[in-house]
């Protein structure tokens, strides 16, 4: 049964780890915390069952760091988990509690990284391994990894290990360590052969779980929107231009989509990346520092390389493709809402797909209500409300003595007239030509299905032929590896416009050909007279039509 959550200070905790978790922002502990930290504290056995989201990192963490002797050199706690982002976000969450504690060492191991610097790290003595289990066993047995003095061992999302085909790694590393270690399982499900696990290798294990009403989280708004397939990215662009979130998640079902959503975002102009089992560690890393740090605004992502991400305020999650096992979708919108926080969750439902999003309704036991697609009509009453409220702002700061010299000096104008221009520079000008792919105005959505390609080939004629548009010509092309995303990149970093304005860009072998407004022809020539793309200087010209 659940209990009220405790005071941390109520939990004989060190004044140093008080002090850290006061520094995270925690104020009290979640149910899984309050009934684990005391039973492992006392040496006791332990079988975790708690959806992702509830604190369990902090639940054996903040008892494991307590026990550790820093006298010690010698690895004296060992965290299996099943991916290489898990064993990275343990990690730096233990050194977030270990703050105000010297000589406490914790190192992640797992594939992907050069073992021979994981090897050099271990040499210099830790003593908290965390790690995945076949990087684990390749280090005990190349002996790298001593484990005589580990009498403390943690299976974290031991379903999910076992899922990956571990098991046989984690009976080896298991059979390995002392008898009389404490061994603790976390695990959101009890399959049975997570059952036969802590039949082979627990003492008397005391069972917590931490039940919830629902399958998912009650401060999650849900909501779907039924999107024919070529549609979704025009969608996706919408919802986050409509919501503004600071930080959103996308999710898709396979790699190379990951990359093709990437890819179209950014070359939109939105500061986006993938993250899924093809790329590097290095690159791995980066992207979720990225994250984290708000430098990144929106990741992309697979299911599985998504189960290391644990960021407590994700303001929304995309549902890009409907996930194909229903458990998957609790996965997936537990990354919002967390820790108290409202979140959204937003389903893209294509054709027959809305009998599998019943089965998931079904499944959750959730309401996940249709939605309405905003139109460009809504897009600008936010856009037009969120400046008037800016303008309210900055005339009640003062201090415009200067610009109200400037705007004298346009005598010939009324006031009004000069700030109806400015509203509608503001405004208008990047939009005044986009035809709404979309809607027309709110309707049905098999509406526009029916006229999805027609409007499709209009808008990529009227993209071609706009008399406001211009063409320029840069000297970079398809040898230079150079992607639709760099030349946006450059392009807003340098100018200043925003990315969304941009129209076709033809990339040739030697040169690229990209559409602007023409009312931003000379700022960006002019800001980009010795810009580098790709890190390579290069030419940016009108390419004035021939007559």
């Amino acid at each position: 049964m659940n209990q009220e959550p405790l005071n941390f200070h109520e939990m004989n905790l060190s004044s140093e780890t008080l002090r850290a978790i006061e520094d995270m922002g925690f104020e009290e502990a979640t149910p899984i915390q309050s009934q684990c930290i005391a039973q492992i504290q006392a040496g006791q056995d332990v079988i975790g069952q708690s959806q992702t989201g509830t604190g369990k990192t902090a639940a054996f963490g903040i008892p494991l760091l307590e026990r550790i002797d820093q006298n010690l050199p010698k690895v004296q706690a060992l965290i299996l988990c099943p991916t290489r982002e898990l064993a990275i976000q343990i990690s730096e969450e233990f050194n977030k509690l270990l703050r105000y504690r010297k000589g406490v060492r914790v190192i992640p191991i797992y594939g992907g990284q050069p073992i021979e610097r994981q090897i050099s790290a271990l040499k210099k003595g830790v003593q908290v391994v965390v790690g995945t289990p076949g990087r684990v066993m390749d280090h005990m047995q190349r002996r790298t990894l001593k484990l005589s003095e580990t009498s403390i061992a943690v299976l974290d999302e031991a379903d999910e290990m076992l899922d990956m085909g571990f098991r046989e790694d984690i009976e080896f590393i298991l059979d390995k360590l002392r008898d009389d270690r404490q061994t603790l399982l976390f695990s959101a499900t009890m399959p049975t052969a997570i059952l036969e696990l802590t039949k082979m290798y627990q003492n008397n294990p005391k069972h917590i779980t931490v039940i919830r009403n629902t399958l998912t989280v009650p401060s999650i708004e849900q909501v779907y929107f039924e999107v024919r397939e070529s549609l979704k990215l025009e969608a996706l662009c919408r919802l986050i231009d409509v919501e503004s979130p600071t930080l959103s998640l996308v999710f898709c079902n396979t790699k190379k989509r990951v990359d093709e959503i990437t890819e179209q975002l950014q070359g939109r102009g939105y500061f986006a990346e993938s993250l899924h089992g093809d790329l590097k560690q290095v690159q791995r890393d980066l992207v979720m520092r990225k994250f984290r740090n708000r430098t990144l605004e929106i990741l992309v992502a697979t299911d599985v390389a998504a189960r290391g991400i644990d960021v407590d305020d994700i303001d929304i999650v995309f549902n890009y493709d409907l996930p194909q096992d229903e458990e998957y979708y609790i996965h997936r919108i537990g990354r919002t809402g967390r820790a108290g926080r409202a979140g959204q969750s937003f389903t893209f439902v294509a054709g027959r797909e809305i009998y599998k999003l019943r089965e998931i309704m079904r499944h959750t036991k959730a309401t996940i209500k249709r939605g309405k697609m905003p139109t460009l009509i809504d897009i600008e009453e936010i856009k037009t409300r969120q400046f008037t409220e800016k303008i309210k702002s900055i005339m009640e700061d003062g201090h415009l003595s200067k610009y109200v010299n400037i705007v004298e000096s346009l005598g010939d104008y009324s006031t009004m007239d000069i700030a109806a221009a400015l509203f509608k520079f503001h405004l208008h000008d990047e939009d005044a030509n986009t035809e709404d792919v979309l809607f027309e105005e709110p309707r049905n959505y098999h509406d526009f299905d029916r006229h999805e390609e027609k409007s499709k080939q209009k808008s990529n004629k009227k993209a071609k032929t706009d008399k406001n548009m211009a063409r320029l010509f840069i000297t970079i092309g398809k040898r230079d590896k150079v992607q639709p995303r760099d030349i946006v990149g450059a392009i807003a970093n340098e100018s200043g416009i925003s990315g969304k304005i941009i129209g076709n860009i033809d990339i040739y072998d030697d040169f690229t050909f990209v559409d602007v407004p023409k009312n931003t022809i000379k700022k960006i020539l002019s800001t980009m007279s010795s810009a580098k793309i790709k890190g390579r200087k290069v030419k940016i010209e009108w390419a004035k039509p021939k007559r």
